[in-house]
């Protein structure tokens, strides 16, 4: 049975221990938050903020802040692995311009919604009066065409590949 990184009485090295090559002492700040089967989640930490800067993190804070305060921790440095540059900050503003595309395409659906339940609306109460097969044909087509081309999807700026890999872990 594992209990924070240890196995039945002898002592096994968290994977921050492991990554700096020392002896992981029972009373370790990393054990509870980085256990030995997720070496990578440590290294990414240790990459971005150093294991010095980590620990005083960890030890400043209390007990019931420190689990997310490493799930911050390595959220952010996956982040920053990824896109040295922004960050985290870089993933905000892309799932920003997402909702704001999403937002669009749901506010020209409601449009079009309202538009055709006008045009059912003035067909039944007007019958013979502006439907499609009164108009001539040119005029019918280009009204199919307008709408049909008012209607797009900004789902192609969504970098489907990263959609399914996520930042808390690697």
């Amino acid at each position: 049975m594992k209990e924070n990184g240890r196995k039945n009485g002898t002592l096994s090295p968290c994977a921050a221990c492991k990554l700096l090559r020392r002896r992981c002492a029972q009373d370790c700040v990393f054990a509870p938050y980085f256990p030995a089967d997720e070496p990578q989640k440590f290294a990414s930490v240790h990459k971005v903020f150093g294991a010095s800067n980590v620990n005083k993190m960890l030890q400043e804070l209390p007990e019931h802040q420190r689990s997310d305060a490493v799930s911050s921790m390595v959220y952010e440095a996956n982040a920053r692995v990824r896109d040295p540059v922004y960050g985290c900050v870089g993933a905000i503003s892309s799932l920003q311009q997402q909702i704001d595309c999403l937002q669009t395409q749901l506010a020209i659906a409601q449009a079009e919604v309202v538009h055709m339940r006008m045009r059912q609306y003035v067909s039944t109460s007007n019958p013979g009066t502006s439907s499609p097969e009164n108009l001539p044909p040119a005029a019918a087509s280009s009204k199919f065409m307008s709408s049909q081309s008012k209607s797009f999807f900004c789902m192609d700026m969504v970098d489907q590949g990263n959609m399914a890999e996520s930042l808390w872990s690697y």
